[in-house]
Protein backbone atom coordinates (compact mmCIF):
# COMPACT_ATOMS: atom_id res chain seq x y z
CA UNK A 1 0.00 0.00 0.00
CA UNK A 2 1.58 3.05 -1.14
CA UNK A 3 1.26 6.87 0.90
CA UNK A 4 2.29 10.26 -0.30
CA UNK A 5 4.68 12.12 1.67
CA UNK A 6 1.81 14.79 2.33
CA UNK A 7 -1.02 11.92 2.96
CA UNK A 8 1.51 10.75 6.10
CA UNK A 9 1.82 14.43 7.05
CA UNK A 10 -1.56 14.68 7.37
CA UNK A 11 -1.98 11.64 9.55
CA UNK A 12 0.41 13.54 11.86
CA UNK A 13 -0.39 17.04 11.21
CA UNK A 14 3.06 17.56 10.58
CA UNK A 15 5.03 19.92 7.92
CA UNK A 16 6.43 18.50 4.42
CA UNK A 17 9.87 19.80 3.94
CA UNK A 18 10.62 18.64 -0.19
CA UNK A 19 8.67 16.72 -2.52
CA UNK A 20 4.92 16.17 -0.62
CA UNK A 21 3.90 13.76 -3.75
CA UNK A 22 6.59 11.60 -3.55
CA UNK A 23 5.37 8.16 -2.42
CA UNK A 24 6.39 5.54 0.26
CA UNK A 25 5.29 2.01 0.89
CA UNK A 26 7.44 0.89 3.47
CA UNK A 27 9.16 1.53 7.18
CA UNK A 28 13.05 1.41 7.68
CA UNK A 29 15.34 2.23 10.10
CA UNK A 30 17.03 5.71 9.24
CA UNK A 31 20.27 3.90 8.93
CA UNK A 32 18.91 0.94 6.43
CA UNK A 33 16.70 3.46 4.29
CA UNK A 34 16.24 2.94 0.86
CA UNK A 35 13.91 4.64 -1.88
CA UNK A 36 10.21 4.28 -0.84
CA UNK A 37 11.04 3.69 2.56
CA UNK A 38 9.77 6.02 5.72
CA UNK A 39 12.02 6.65 8.30
CA UNK A 40 12.40 8.74 11.42
CA UNK A 41 15.20 10.36 13.73
CA UNK A 42 14.08 11.02 17.20
CA UNK A 43 17.85 9.90 18.83
CA UNK A 44 20.71 12.51 18.44
CA UNK A 45 23.25 9.50 18.04
CA UNK A 46 21.36 8.63 14.62
CA UNK A 47 21.58 12.20 13.17
CA UNK A 48 24.70 11.95 11.59
CA UNK A 49 22.48 8.97 9.64
CA UNK A 50 20.12 11.89 8.00
CA UNK A 51 22.77 12.82 5.33
CA UNK A 52 23.26 9.23 4.41
CA UNK A 53 20.13 7.63 4.37
CA UNK A 54 18.45 6.67 0.61
CA UNK A 55 15.14 7.08 2.71
CA UNK A 56 12.19 8.55 0.53
CA UNK A 57 10.82 10.06 3.55
CA UNK A 58 12.19 10.91 7.52
CA UNK A 59 10.23 11.71 10.30
CA UNK A 60 11.56 14.41 12.37
CA UNK A 61 10.74 17.16 15.38
CA UNK A 62 10.28 20.56 14.42
CA UNK A 63 13.55 21.83 15.57
CA UNK A 64 15.33 20.09 13.67
CA UNK A 65 17.54 21.70 10.94
CA UNK A 66 19.81 19.93 8.02
CA UNK A 67 23.83 21.20 8.93
CA UNK A 68 24.33 19.79 5.22
CA UNK A 69 22.36 18.78 2.10
CA UNK A 70 20.27 16.37 2.33
CA UNK A 71 18.22 13.85 0.14
CA UNK A 72 15.27 12.94 2.22
CA UNK A 73 12.34 14.38 2.14
CA UNK A 74 11.32 15.69 5.52
CA UNK A 75 8.17 15.61 7.36
CA UNK A 76 7.86 17.97 10.32
CA UNK A 77 6.04 17.25 13.66
CA UNK A 78 6.25 18.24 17.16
CA UNK A 79 7.84 14.48 18.75
CA UNK A 80 9.04 12.47 15.94
CA UNK A 81 9.02 9.04 18.61
CA UNK A 82 5.50 9.99 19.35
CA UNK A 83 5.05 10.54 15.35
CA UNK A 84 6.29 7.49 14.20
CA UNK A 85 4.82 5.19 17.71
CA UNK A 86 1.48 6.29 15.79
CA UNK A 87 1.80 5.68 12.57
CA UNK A 88 2.95 2.09 13.24
CA UNK A 89 -0.42 1.93 15.55
CA UNK A 90 -2.35 3.23 12.34
CA UNK A 91 -0.28 0.99 9.40
CA UNK A 92 -0.88 -2.36 12.14
CA UNK A 93 -4.61 -1.02 11.85
CA UNK A 94 -4.54 -1.05 8.24
CA UNK A 95 -2.46 -4.21 7.74
CA UNK A 96 -4.85 -6.18 9.70
CA UNK A 97 -8.39 -4.43 8.79
CA UNK A 98 -10.09 -7.52 7.59
CA UNK A 99 -13.55 -8.11 8.53
CA UNK A 100 -15.58 -11.49 6.86
CA UNK A 101 -16.22 -15.08 7.48
CA UNK A 102 -14.02 -17.37 5.78
CA UNK A 103 -14.70 -20.47 4.57
CA UNK A 104 -14.19 -23.43 5.76
CA UNK A 105 -15.09 -23.12 9.48
CA UNK A 106 -17.04 -24.35 11.89
CA UNK A 107 -19.47 -22.13 13.99
CA UNK A 108 -22.31 -23.63 16.24
CA UNK A 109 -25.87 -22.77 15.52
CA UNK A 110 -26.39 -21.82 19.26
CA UNK A 111 -23.32 -19.22 19.04
CA UNK A 112 -23.36 -15.75 18.16
CA UNK A 113 -20.72 -13.00 16.85
CA UNK A 114 -21.48 -8.79 16.71
CA UNK A 115 -20.58 -6.76 14.02
CA UNK A 116 -17.12 -6.04 11.95
CA UNK A 117 -15.49 -9.72 13.04
CA UNK A 118 -13.57 -11.75 11.01
CA UNK A 119 -12.99 -14.71 11.35
CA UNK A 120 -10.17 -16.82 9.71
CA UNK A 121 -10.64 -20.52 7.57
CA UNK A 122 -10.27 -23.06 9.52
CA UNK A 123 -11.73 -22.07 12.58
CA UNK A 124 -13.39 -24.10 15.11
CA UNK A 125 -16.18 -22.10 17.36
CA UNK A 126 -18.38 -24.28 19.70
CA UNK A 127 -21.91 -24.14 21.33
CA UNK A 128 -22.80 -21.19 22.64
CA UNK A 129 -20.00 -19.14 21.98
CA UNK A 130 -20.44 -15.05 22.75
CA UNK A 131 -18.29 -13.01 20.23
CA UNK A 132 -18.14 -9.11 20.49
CA UNK A 133 -17.91 -6.33 18.06
CA UNK A 134 -14.87 -5.73 16.19
CA UNK A 135 -13.32 -8.93 16.98
CA UNK A 136 -10.33 -10.71 14.79
CA UNK A 137 -9.86 -14.31 14.83
CA UNK A 138 -7.64 -15.35 12.50
CA UNK A 139 -6.93 -19.43 10.92
CA UNK A 140 -6.73 -22.67 12.61
CA UNK A 141 -8.09 -21.29 16.28
CA UNK A 142 -10.34 -23.17 18.43
CA UNK A 143 -12.87 -21.83 20.46
CA UNK A 144 -14.78 -23.76 22.79
CA UNK A 145 -17.88 -23.90 24.07
CA UNK A 146 -19.91 -21.48 26.18
CA UNK A 147 -16.13 -19.17 25.58
CA UNK A 148 -17.08 -15.55 25.94
CA UNK A 149 -14.63 -12.78 23.99
CA UNK A 150 -15.61 -9.22 24.23
CA UNK A 151 -15.20 -6.46 21.96
CA UNK A 152 -11.68 -5.36 20.07
CA UNK A 153 -10.63 -8.83 20.66
CA UNK A 154 -7.65 -10.12 18.48
CA UNK A 155 -6.71 -14.00 18.54
CA UNK A 156 -3.87 -14.84 15.98
CA UNK A 157 -3.69 -18.02 14.03
CA UNK A 158 -3.52 -21.49 16.12
CA UNK A 159 -4.83 -20.21 19.55
CA UNK A 160 -6.80 -22.49 21.64
CA UNK A 161 -9.61 -21.28 24.07
CA UNK A 162 -10.89 -24.12 26.01
CA UNK A 163 -14.47 -24.48 27.11
CA UNK A 164 -16.08 -21.96 29.47
CA UNK A 165 -12.89 -19.27 29.29
CA UNK A 166 -13.70 -15.71 29.38
CA UNK A 167 -11.97 -12.88 27.28
CA UNK A 168 -13.00 -9.31 28.04
CA UNK A 169 -12.41 -6.36 25.80
CA UNK A 170 -9.28 -5.24 23.76
CA UNK A 171 -7.83 -8.11 24.58
CA UNK A 172 -4.41 -9.45 22.26
CA UNK A 173 -3.92 -13.18 22.64
CA UNK A 174 -0.97 -14.72 20.30
CA UNK A 175 0.05 -17.36 17.94
CA UNK A 176 -0.31 -21.07 19.80
CA UNK A 177 -1.45 -19.91 23.38
CA UNK A 178 -3.84 -22.21 25.12
CA UNK A 179 -5.82 -20.62 27.46
CA UNK A 180 -8.24 -23.04 29.79
CA UNK A 181 -6.42 -26.25 29.62
CA UNK A 182 -6.92 -28.98 32.63
CA UNK A 183 -4.55 -27.58 35.66
CA UNK A 184 -1.88 -29.90 36.90
CA UNK A 185 -4.10 -31.94 39.13
CA UNK A 186 -3.11 -35.76 40.09
CA UNK A 187 -3.98 -37.47 43.87
CA UNK A 188 -2.15 -40.83 44.30
CA UNK A 189 -4.32 -43.30 45.16
CA UNK A 190 -3.50 -46.56 47.96
CA UNK A 191 -1.35 -47.85 45.14
CA UNK A 192 0.69 -45.12 44.43
CA UNK A 193 -0.93 -44.56 41.45
CA UNK A 194 -2.02 -40.61 40.54
CA UNK A 195 -5.56 -40.35 39.59
CA UNK A 196 -6.60 -37.23 38.13
CA UNK A 197 -8.11 -34.43 39.92
CA UNK A 198 -11.24 -33.03 37.75
CA UNK A 199 -11.13 -29.41 36.50
CA UNK A 200 -13.87 -27.47 36.93
CA UNK A 201 -12.96 -24.32 36.68
CA UNK A 202 -12.29 -21.65 34.38
CA UNK A 203 -10.21 -18.52 33.13
CA UNK A 204 -10.87 -15.27 33.23
CA UNK A 205 -9.20 -12.72 31.27
CA UNK A 206 -10.40 -9.52 32.16
CA UNK A 207 -9.82 -6.01 29.79
CA UNK A 208 -6.62 -4.67 28.13
CA UNK A 209 -4.61 -8.30 29.12
CA UNK A 210 -2.12 -9.03 26.26
CA UNK A 211 -1.00 -12.82 26.21
CA UNK A 212 1.90 -14.04 24.30
CA UNK A 213 2.27 -16.52 21.99
CA UNK A 214 2.89 -20.26 23.16
CA UNK A 215 1.88 -19.00 26.75
CA UNK A 216 -0.49 -21.41 28.52
CA UNK A 217 -3.32 -20.83 31.57
CA UNK A 218 -4.60 -23.52 32.92
CA UNK A 219 -8.25 -23.84 34.18
CA UNK A 220 -8.84 -23.79 38.02
CA UNK A 221 -10.05 -26.80 40.08
CA UNK A 222 -12.94 -25.04 41.28
CA UNK A 223 -13.68 -20.78 41.22
CA UNK A 224 -11.51 -19.31 38.17
CA UNK A 225 -7.95 -18.90 37.55
CA UNK A 226 -7.73 -14.65 36.93
CA UNK A 227 -5.24 -12.49 35.04
CA UNK A 228 -6.45 -8.85 35.79
CA UNK A 229 -7.04 -6.17 33.82
CA UNK A 230 -4.05 -4.62 31.85
CA UNK A 231 -1.53 -7.41 32.82
CA UNK A 232 0.79 -8.67 29.86
CA UNK A 233 2.76 -11.50 29.59
CA UNK A 234 5.09 -12.62 27.35
CA UNK A 235 5.80 -15.88 24.98
CA UNK A 236 6.13 -19.03 26.70
CA UNK A 237 5.08 -18.57 30.32
CA UNK A 238 2.89 -21.23 32.12
CA UNK A 239 0.30 -20.20 34.67
CA UNK A 240 -1.02 -22.58 36.53
CA UNK A 241 -4.41 -23.45 37.77
CA UNK A 242 -6.23 -20.54 40.56
CA UNK A 243 -3.07 -18.02 39.87
CA UNK A 244 -4.45 -14.67 40.45
CA UNK A 245 -2.50 -11.70 39.23
CA UNK A 246 -2.99 -8.15 39.71
CA UNK A 247 -3.84 -5.18 37.71
CA UNK A 248 -0.60 -3.72 35.04
CA UNK A 249 1.55 -6.90 36.23
CA UNK A 250 4.06 -7.48 33.37
CA UNK A 251 5.96 -10.72 33.47
CA UNK A 252 8.45 -11.79 30.93
CA UNK A 253 8.91 -15.35 29.04
CA UNK A 254 9.71 -18.49 30.65
CA UNK A 255 8.30 -17.83 33.69
CA UNK A 256 6.15 -20.40 35.77
CA UNK A 257 4.04 -19.82 38.31
CA UNK A 258 2.54 -22.74 40.39
CA UNK A 259 -0.87 -23.09 41.38
CA UNK A 260 -2.91 -21.16 43.96
CA UNK A 261 -0.13 -18.19 44.08
CA UNK A 262 -1.73 -14.13 43.65
CA UNK A 263 0.27 -11.67 42.06
CA UNK A 264 -0.31 -8.39 43.22
CA UNK A 265 -0.79 -5.10 40.97
CA UNK A 266 1.52 -3.22 39.03
CA UNK A 267 4.62 -6.11 39.57
CA UNK A 268 7.13 -6.78 36.70
CA UNK A 269 8.44 -10.10 36.84
CA UNK A 270 11.78 -11.03 34.67
CA UNK A 271 12.35 -14.13 32.58
CA UNK A 272 12.86 -17.56 33.60
CA UNK A 273 11.67 -16.79 37.35
CA UNK A 274 9.98 -19.69 39.05
CA UNK A 275 7.38 -19.31 41.52
CA UNK A 276 6.36 -21.77 43.88
CA UNK A 277 2.58 -21.94 44.59
CA UNK A 278 0.26 -21.16 47.47
CA UNK A 279 2.29 -17.77 48.69
CA UNK A 280 1.11 -14.28 47.72
CA UNK A 281 3.00 -11.58 46.48
CA UNK A 282 2.40 -8.00 47.13
CA UNK A 283 1.90 -4.98 44.94
CA UNK A 284 4.59 -3.35 43.38
CA UNK A 285 7.33 -6.30 43.61
CA UNK A 286 9.96 -6.29 41.16
CA UNK A 287 11.73 -9.61 40.42
CA UNK A 288 15.02 -10.35 38.56
CA UNK A 289 15.27 -12.57 35.67
CA UNK A 290 16.17 -16.44 36.84
CA UNK A 291 14.97 -15.63 40.18
CA UNK A 292 13.08 -18.60 42.44
CA UNK A 293 10.72 -17.07 44.91
CA UNK A 294 9.45 -19.86 47.61
CA UNK A 295 7.68 -17.68 50.13
CA UNK A 296 5.27 -14.66 50.68
CA UNK A 297 6.44 -11.45 48.93
CA UNK A 298 5.70 -7.78 50.87
CA UNK A 299 4.65 -4.97 48.69
CA UNK A 300 7.76 -2.83 46.96
CA UNK A 301 10.23 -5.54 47.69
CA UNK A 302 12.66 -6.14 44.97
CA UNK A 303 14.44 -9.91 45.09
CA UNK A 304 17.04 -11.49 43.09
CA UNK A 305 18.57 -14.98 43.07
CA UNK A 306 17.50 -18.74 44.13
CA UNK A 307 16.26 -18.53 46.48
CA UNK A 308 15.38 -15.30 46.35
CA UNK A 309 16.74 -12.27 48.51
CA UNK A 310 16.37 -8.94 48.81
CA UNK A 311 18.23 -7.08 45.74
CA UNK A 312 20.09 -5.09 47.84
CA UNK A 313 21.39 -8.17 50.28
CA UNK A 314 21.66 -10.29 46.83
CA UNK A 315 24.36 -7.61 45.35
CA UNK A 316 26.28 -7.82 48.90
CA UNK A 317 26.33 -11.74 48.80
CA UNK A 318 27.52 -11.65 45.69
CA UNK A 319 30.44 -10.04 46.00
CA UNK A 320 31.80 -12.22 48.79
CA UNK A 321 30.59 -15.42 46.82
CA UNK A 322 32.87 -13.88 43.62
CA UNK A 323 35.89 -13.78 46.37
CA UNK A 324 35.36 -17.14 48.15
CA UNK A 325 38.62 -18.75 46.61
CA UNK A 326 40.25 -16.04 47.54
CA UNK A 327 38.70 -16.22 50.75
CA UNK A 328 39.57 -19.88 51.34
CA UNK A 329 42.96 -19.12 50.47
CA UNK A 330 43.44 -16.93 53.19
CA UNK A 331 42.02 -18.96 55.73
CA UNK A 332 44.35 -22.20 54.97
CA UNK A 333 47.28 -19.92 55.17
CA UNK A 334 46.16 -19.09 58.55
CA UNK A 335 45.55 -22.35 59.19
CA UNK A 336 49.06 -23.22 58.42
CA UNK A 337 50.69 -20.32 60.14
CA UNK A 338 48.59 -21.09 62.98
CA UNK A 339 49.45 -24.63 62.98
CA UNK A 340 53.40 -23.32 62.73
CA UNK A 341 53.01 -21.57 65.92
Amino acid sequence: MKFTVQQIAAILEGEVVGNPEAEVFKLAKIEEGEEGALSFLANPKYKSYIYTTKATATIVSKDFEPEKEITTNLIKVEDAYKSFSKLLEYYNQVKMNKTGVEQPIFIADSSSYGENVYIGAFTYIGENVQIGNNVKIYPNAFIGDNVKIGDNVTIFAGCKLYSETEVGNNCTIHSSAVVGADGFGFAPNEKGEFTKVPQTGNVILEDYVDIGAATTIDRATLGSTIIRRGVKLDNQIQIAHNVEIGENTVIAAQTGIAGSTKIGKNCMIGGQVGIVGHITIGNGVRIQAQSGIGRNVKDGEVLQGSPALNYSDYNKSYVVFKNLPNLANTVNQLEKKSNNE
